[in-house]
């Protein structure tokens, strides 16, 4: 992934280009941002809906800050003291960027001066990407993002999830279920629906309880997915598939309404099962048409596979392989090198690694 600390001569390049264009000025090797003469031509509460006049009454003056000429300027380039240890050379002197600007770098150089969707916690939204909106706007006199998602807290049994509360644990722990908080695994898919069953601007709060709803609700899904060829085609149809895909689209397309998206899908699999049991038809064109819909959503949109597919198949990988070893095993012991070691070889091409160790016999793919 690329880095701040790889990218400072883009970062000091943008300094200067804001610099030329008259939006930053420097101060005893510090650079700041001229947040009020960008205000003149931008709006640069645009991202919280607030004023300038609003955002400076909310700010106090702080000691040792005296060398900035407005309250909301901010630091592009910092001036490094003598025991900084990350520090480099730029035109200002020896330091280090702000906060922000390395945001702004990367970005244009990866995704262009304009681009579609930049994501980040709420707790970014008033002054991190604020900053780096009014930054970037400076520079390339363009607005950087078309689209901006910020997702909300984390929470674990009501608790806001930190390291000082001790009640943060790392996706690993989440499914193999190593830690105190946790009664046991989930699966990945498991905690990918319990996490889409929240709106991204909502809180998520993690608990056994609601991971094991999530579970078993996810269990409902797949099934019944596999209950669609089991419907028997009818002249007719009780139901208005069309309805229900255009209300899954309506969902998504309502700043990607996943919880609502979700209880459509739930109102598919009632369909499902009740065309299964013959209280509603369908016709073989909308058995079609609801299959498509629960393959675009669940899978394609919402990202989730069926895990019990995925276990089977490593199942029958792994009886094989255990066949193709006992033969390969029984060859070496008939002394019948040459098949032996056809078999190695044969399973190296198709990319899977056969070791023989005084233990027994390795592989992997």
């Amino acid at each position: 992934e690329p880095t701040a600390t790889g990218h400072i001569v883009e970062q000091i390049e943008m300094i200067k280009e804001i610099l030329a264009a008259g939006y930053a000025y420097e101060t005893a090797g510090t650079v700041y941002f001229d947040v009020e003469k960008y205000s003149r031509k931008y709006s640069y509460g645009i991202l919280t809906n607030r004023k300038l006049e609003d955002l400076l009454e909310g700010t106090r003056e702080l000691s040792g800050q005296d060398e900035k000429k407005g309250r909301l300027d901010f630091a592009l380039w910092i001036k490094a003291k003598p025991e900084t240890l990350m520090k480099w050379p730029s035109p200002w002197g020896w330091g280090f960027p702000g906060w922000h600007i390395e945001c702004s770098a990367m970005g244009t150089k990866y995704l262009g001066t304009t681009f579609d969707i930049h994501g980040g916690g709420m707790d970014l939204q008033a002054t991190h990407h604020t900053n780096e909106i009014a930054q970037s706007q400076a520079c390339h006199h363009a607005e950087p993002v078309k689209y901006w998602v910020h997702t909300n807290m984390l929470t674990v049994n009501g608790a806001r999830m930190s390291k000082t509360a001790g009640n943060g644990f790392l996706p690993k722990e989440l499914f193999t279920g190593d830690h105190p908080l946790l009664d046991r695994g989930y699966s990945p898919m498991t905690v990918r629906f319990f996490m889409a069953q929240s709106h991204y601007r909502s809180t998520l709060d993690f608990s056994n309880e609601a991971l094991q709803a999530a579970e078993k609700g996810y269990k409902k899904l797949m099934e019944s997915i596999k209950r669609i060829s089991k419907i028997e085609p009818a002249a007719h149809s009780s139901v208005n598939i069309d309805e229900l895909r255009a209300s899954c689209y309506s969902a998504m397309n309502d700043d990607f309404n996943s919880p609502v998206l979700i209880a459509q899908l739930f109102e598919a699999v009632r369909v499902i099962n009740s065309a299964v049991d013959k209280t509603e038809t369908l016709t073989t064109a909308d058995i079609d048409k609801l299959n498509a819909l629960m393959q675009t959503f669940v899978f394609d949109v919402l990202g989730l596979t069926d895990e019990s597919e995925a276990n089977a198949g490593g199942d029958v990988i792994n009886g094989l392989m255990d066949l193709i070893l006992d033969i390969r095993k029984s060859a070496r012991e008939n002394k019948d090198w040459v098949t032996s070691d056809k078999i190695r070889d044969q399973l190296k091409a198709a990319g899977v690694e056969v070791k023989d160790t005084k233990d027994g016999v390795e592989w992997r793919i």
